[in-house]
Order: structure tokens, then C-alpha cells, then sequence
């Protein structure tokens, strides 16, 4: 797997982090190895860099008053993709979603070290594939910062002004057993009458929105069982949250179709969206520009580590790096590493216009 020498000393090294970042798998609750590797790549290249009591890679570098963090995250979802490099592009699970962005960051903090005047933390944070984002949920308690870029496929010369929140939770019946010629509905039977009654709730409440405004409900998985004495049907769900629903009531609601069923909740999250004309994306569009790009800006209709430490700092915050985000968690995830090394140049020169 090796990196070409078509390209500079200086990109051939950005690869390699890239590729050997990618190459340790680091599910979540099983990222150690990955985080030492940030942590170590970090500190060589004259960050002050440590692993945190959360266990995420924090690296700093440059100096000032004014402090701008770099939220990546650096586990992944299960599926092992071989990492490979073809044709100008590497290959392997979270190359995309978001070990790309993440080495975007650190690279780019890197490159832009000499010019900096203002202090850049990198933030390689745990458990964002979980649904605690137990890393986020850490660093959230820092005083916030004067920015911050959340780590998650934008494409290079695109960033995302917000991401929708989630609410995932599992539906519950066990009831005495039961013979099927017998009257009454079958706990299966109830079960998709629940999940009907979500449905027709979150289509009251769309109404006519859609996209990012919308409710977005999905049914995960579906079991039962019986052992001859009860029967049992779980259901896994998730809502996808458009910003400013109020997830206490939502619950309420949920709990209440339920009716004989038990909700357990996972997680809940809200959605967070800031505006185009924040600080950030001036100095967003001027790099895209000087490096041939069309800018843009996008919402995503997945959830994100913005909405854990966006509604507590408030400060300018978007989320930027290289990628399709149609690849996320699919076989065929991968990235051209040059998108991924002008994503690099753009943020380097953020990080230095700021």
C-alpha cells in the first residue's frame, strides 16, 4: 500500500496519517490504539498533546487569546473494509465518516503552525458513533471557545451550517402466552400498531415540512420470542429531530402510544443549526475560492456532534472535511486523497486568516 511518488514529501506524510489512521480499527469503546497513534503523530509535530480522562486525542498548538476547536471524532462503525490505496484513492471504514476530517484537522493545524495566531485544539473525541458521544459530552464542559469546526464529510469545498438531532429508543410487550386461534392481537400484532401510531404522530407533526424541518422516523430492528408461557416483542426506533423540538414532551408522547409497551431510551440529542452569515464562512468561501472551488452551504439529515457542544457554547461553529457523505457506513467507503489534501490547504488557510 504504497503512497505514490507523484506527490510532494509534504503530502506523502498527510497520507500516511490518513492511511495509518485509518488502518487501526477503532469501533467505538475500542478506539485506544487509534487515540495513542493521533495523540503521538500530535506531539511530534510540537502540539502539546494528551489523551484526556474520556480517553479522546486533544493536541494544541499555535497561541493567543483567541481559541478555536476542532471537534473530530475517531471511532467508527463496525465492517471492515481492506485499506487500500488505488488509483489515487484510499479505501477503508472511516476513511469517510470521519477519520478523513479528523486528519484533515490535525494535518491542517499542522501546516498552518508557523502563521497561526491564535491557539487550535484538535479534538480526536470517542463514542461519537455511539449514542452517548461520550466524547463530546466531555469536552462540552470546556470553556467555550471563540470557534469551533465539528469533523464530518462536507466535501472539500462545501460546509454545513446544521444537523438534525435524534431521539432513539427501543419499544418493549411481554404478555401471557397466548393461542393463535385465540381472540385478541398478538404482541407482534401490537407491536406494528405502535409503530403505526408513531408514524401517523410524526406525520401530524411534519404537516407540510420536509427535508432538514422534518421528523425523520426509522425502524431499526424487530424481534420476538416465546419461551411457552410469554411472548415477547422488541422493537429498536429511532426519530431523526429537526432543531427546537422539545425532546421531554416528545417523549411523553412516545411513552403514551406505547400504551402496555416499555420505551427504554438510548439516547436523545437535540438538532443544531447556525446561520450562513457566522464568522465562519467568509473565511470558508475565500479559501474554497483561491483553491478553484464553487462554495456552498448544506444541512445534513443525520445527527452529529454539533448538537452536543453547539447548544452549550454558542459560539460560530460548522462542521467541515473531505468526503462523500453518501459513502458513510456503506462497503464502498472511501476517499480521494486529493480532495482530501485541498481540504487540507482550505482549512490551513481558515486556521490562518482567523
Amino acid at each position: 500500500m504504497e503512497i505514490s511518488s507523484t506527490y510532494s514529501l509534504d503530502d506523502q506524510e498527510r497520507i500516511a496519517l490518513l492511511r495509518d489512521l485509518v488502518a487501526i480499527p477503532s469501533l467505538s469503546f475500542q478506539e485506544a490504539e487509534a487515540v495513542k497513534f493521533l495523540t503521538g503523530w500530535m506531539a511530534e509535530r510540537g502540539f502539546d498533546a494528551r489523551i484526556d480522562d474520556i480517553g479522546n486525542a486533544v493536541g494544541t498548538v499555535g497561541s493567543g487569546d483567541r481559541h478555536i476547536v476542532l471537534l473530530g471524532h475517531i471511532d467508527t462503525v463496525p465492517g471492515e473494509i481492506p485499506v487500500r490505496i488505488e488509483d489515487g484513492v484510499l479505501w477503508g471504514r472511516g476513511s469517510v465518516d470521519a477519520k478523513g476530517p479528523l486528519a484533515t484537522f490535525a494535518a491542517a493545524a499542522a501546516l498552518a503552525a508557523p502563521r497561526l495566531k491564535l491557539r487550535v485544539t484538535v479534538v480526536g473525541a470517542v463514542g461519537e458513533e455511539s449514542i452517548d458521544s461520550r466524547g463530546a459530552e466531555h469536552v462540552k464542559s470546556w470553556p467555550a471557545p471563540d470557534f469551533c469546526l465539528i469533523g464530518e464529510p462536507s466535501g472539500w469545498d462545501a460546509t454545513c451550517l446544521g444537523y438534525r438531532g435524534t431521539y432513539s429508543f427501543s419499544y418493549e410487550l411481554r404478555e401471557a402466552g397466548r393461542h393463535t386461534a385465540g381472540p385478541g392481537e398478538s404482541v407482534c400484532e401490537q407491536a406494528f400498531a405502535f409503530w403505526g401510531a408513531v408514524l401517523a404522530e410524526v406525520e401530524r407533526r411534519n404537516g407540510d415540512a420536509t427535508g432538514f424541518n422534518a421528523y425523520g422516523p426509522g425502524l431499526r430492528g424487530m424481534w420476538s420470542e416465546s419461551d411457552g408461557l410469554y411472548d415477547v416483542a422488541r422493537l429498536s426506533c429511532g426519530l431523526r429531530l429537526p432543531p427546537g423540538v422539545d425532546i421531554d414532551e416528545l417523549d411523553a408522547t412516545i411513552r403514551a402510544l406505547a400504551g402496555n409497551g416499555t420505551i427504554t431510551v438510548h439516547g436523545a440529542q437535540g438538532g443544531h443549526r447556525t446561520d450562513r452569515k457566522n464568522p465562519l464562512t467568509a473565511p470558508f468561501n475565500r479559501a474554497i475560492r483561491a483553491e478553484g472551488g464553487s462554495p456552498r452551504n448544506t444541512v445534513k439529515l443525520g445527527s452529529s456532534d454539533m448538537g452536543v457542544v453547539g447548544p452549550v457554547w454558542r459560539c460560530p461553529i460548522v462542521a467541515y472535511g473531505p468526503g462523500d457523505a453518501s459513502l458513510d457506513h456503506t462497503p464502498e467507503e472511501r476517499i480521494a486523497l486529493d480532495e482530501y489534501l485541498t481540504a487540507v490547504r482550505v482549512l490551513a488557510e481558515v486556521l490562518v486568516s482567523l
